[in-house]
């Protein structure tokens, strides 16, 4: 199969460096109107460049669409009009309502994912196997700041992956109370009767994307960039001992299968398009974490 990646900037260079590893994959096609940018990753990893889009299109059976969110729709739309499958980079456009009028173009036949790779960060399928009745949810994803980002807030660059991961472990909130800037969010929300934290900064000095779950008999702790997952037992005793206080913990590491998560998730796609069958992440599902992040981006204003 050949495929093609439109747009190589920071993601859109993954995708070609993974493509071009993926055995399934037979040539790779690049197209950027970085002209020299789209020639250096094309040397480097052996790919065809293309002029323009539809030559790339008509070489092709399936594209990833890694260009800006504000360009999603008119690059899109192209791809439907050739009928060509596409993976679209998150977020799916620039708002819902952009997003559902994109989908209503949709040609019948072909396959249409977004790219929310952290559901294919591998301790996601970990924790689903694990949580059983949640009491509180919190996730954390804060990282320095990024050149490469223009023209959204953290909440549609970062906060969204575990908008993500909050609508496919639990639910979707009820209510929910935001703070914060547009390059640092907190929210506060209850999804039924679970109170779910979120925050997202593109301030920090550290790097952290964590999930944490607590339940009556035990805690869970997620770290999607070590893709660790550490299970905390209630204590066996509560005491005092020369008056300080003392608590005997059960620990569990679960053993997770470390793998690139955009490996799998391209890799996923290709089989989807070679089967002609859903791919795991579709567009409703990307329109309905756009919503959320709407809803959020509407209270803090």
């Amino acid at each position: 199969m050949d495929v093609g990646v439109i747009g190589v900037g920071t993601m859109g260079k993954n995708h070609v460096r993974v493509y071009s590893e993926l055995k399934s994959v037979d040539t790779v096609h690049v197209f950027d109107v970085n002209t020299a940018g789209a020639r250096a990753i094309g040397e480097q990893h052996g790919a065809v460049v293309h002029s323009a889009i539809a030559g790339l299109l008509d070489a092709v059976d399936a594209v990833s669409v890694c260009v800006p969110t504000p360009l999603h729709t008119s690059v899109v739309r192209e791809v439907f009009r050739q009928k060509r499958s596409v993976l679209i980079e998150k977020p799916l456009a620039a708002t819902a309502a952009e997003a559902t009028e994109l989908m209503r173009s949709a040609p019948p036949g072909i396959v249409i994912g977004v790219g929310h790779i952290e559901r294919f960060n591998p301790i996601v399928g970990e924790i689903k196997k694990i949580i059983r009745n949640p009491l509180y949810v919190e996730m954390k994803r804060h990282n320095p700041a990024s050149a490469r980002v223009t023209g959204s807030t953290v909440v549609e660059d970062l906060m969204i992956h575990d908008i993500d991961i909050l609508l496919t472990l639990f639910c979707e909130p009820a209510e929910l109370h935001s703070a914060g800037t547009a390059d640092v969010c907190s929210v506060l929300m209850k999804c039924e009767n679970l109170p779910v934290s979120l925050s997202a900064s593109r301030k920090s000095s550290k790097k952290i994307r964590m999930i944490y779950i607590e339940e009556e008999d035990f805690t869970i702790e997620g770290d999607f960039m070590a893709q660790e997952v550490t299970i905390y037992r209630k204590p066996g005793q509560y005491q005092f001992e020369a008056e300080r206080y003392v608590q005997e913990n059960i620990i569990e590491k679960v053993m997770v299968n470390r793998l690139e998560p955009l490996k799998r998730e391209l890799g996923t796609f290709i089989d989807c398009v070679s089967e002609n069958s859903p791919f795991p992440i579709t567009p409703d599902q990307a329109i309905s974490n756009l919503k959320v992040c709407e809803r959020i981006l509407a209270d803090l204003n």
